[in-house]
């Protein structure tokens, strides 16, 4: 990649001023602005780098001199219908691995502290006015500590998760996509390969899902696997939707193959109304947020702004999408 001077670039995601000053003075040219489809068709045709998480189908068609596109979400799903993600596209396309983790890791926990204190149950008492101890006989009282967390897809977000559990005094397990079995570090005692999920799952008291949706992890988790998990564990997901067979997921949860789900992510979304996740009393269901946060553009910003360097100087960019992983 040669050096660029004087880059046009073309921002979807709505910056702050503040964000758009540091990304100006990376990227030393014009940056442009466009929050709806006419803006972006209007100044397409020539730019260069584009930052966003909205894009139209035949953003090819618009943008040919498109050499670079910065992603402003982590999982690169969402642009399979552009053709930017084909090698011979001649787009680089980076992502915003990483800027989550400390958000998402957060609202792990929260739906997990949610769950063992059955606060949900305790809000819709508060509404009705129901002073809660009357019934505390019915509702969870579980603790984290000393009970073991199983991570499927240890990177900026389940590597940040494994630090929380390890913090509250969990054990932490991991399967990870370059795992051969066996390995452990600093946060995670044992890692696992994904040939061997169903061998950690049955020792997992909580089981976190934050593994890129590949066509290697779409329905990763179907029947058996959810059968070879504790009749008293809980499950999180704050990867895709997909990840999970959801009829497999609906049965689990009614015939109580597991205790609960928290899920961030559904198949479809918005999930349809007449979905039965919606009243099970043992799912915590929320609408794709757990990665929102009021520090999210000044994150991005800083990691776009490092690329824009970066680029220009003809260095390698930081989490360049592999088309040989699919993330």
């Amino acid at each position: 990649m040669s050096q660029h001077q004087g880059l046009k670039v073309l921002c979807t995601f709505p910056f702050d001023e503040e964000a758009l000053k540091k990304i100006r003075e990376a990227a030393q040219g014009e940056v442009v602005i466009a929050t709806r489809d006419e803006e972006l068709a209007a100044h397409a045709e020539d730019v260069e780098v584009i930052c966003g998480f909205w894009l139209p189908k035949n953003i090819r068609q618009l943008a040919r001199r498109l050499r670079w596109l910065q992603f402003a979400g982590a999982g690169v799903d969402g642009l399979r219908d552009t053709g930017l993600l084909d090698p011979a596209s001649g787009v680089i396309v980076t992502t915003a691995s990483g800027i989550h983790a400390s958000t998402i890791g957060e609202y792990v926990f929260g739906s997990m502290i949610m769950f063992n204190r059955s606060w949900p149950e305790l809000v819709r008492l508060q509404d009705r006015h129901i002073w809660g101890n009357t019934a505390w006989y019915h509702l969870r009282t579980l603790e984290l500590c000393g009970q073991t967390l199983g991570i499927i897809g240890v990177g900026h977000i389940g590597r940040y998760v494994a630090r929380l559990g390890r913090a509250f005094g969990m054990r932490v397990l991991g399967v990870r996509r370059s795992a051969r079995g066996g390995e452990q570090d600093q946060e995670v005692e044992r890692y696992y390969a994904f040939s061997q999920l169903r061998e950690m799952l049955p020792l997992c008291d909580y089981v976190v899902i934050a593994t890129p949706l590949t066509p290697e992890t779409e329905r990763l988790i179907g029947e058996p696997e959810l059968r070879a998990m504790r009749r008293t564990a809980y499950l999180v997901n704050v990867a895709r939707g997909r990840v999970i067979d959801e009829q497999a997921l609906i049965r689990a949860l009614r015939e109580g193959w597991i205790a609960g789900a928290g899920l961030d992510v559904t198949e479809m979304e918005p999930l349809p109304q007449d979905s039965p996740l919606y009243s099970l009393p043992n799912v915590i269901l929320t609408p794709h947020i757990s990665g929102e946060s009021v520090h999210y553009g000044a994150r991005l910003a800083s990691l776009f702004a490092e690329n824009l360097q970066r680029y220009r100087r003809g260095e390698p960019l930081r989490n360049r999408y592999d088309p040989q992983r699919g993330y």
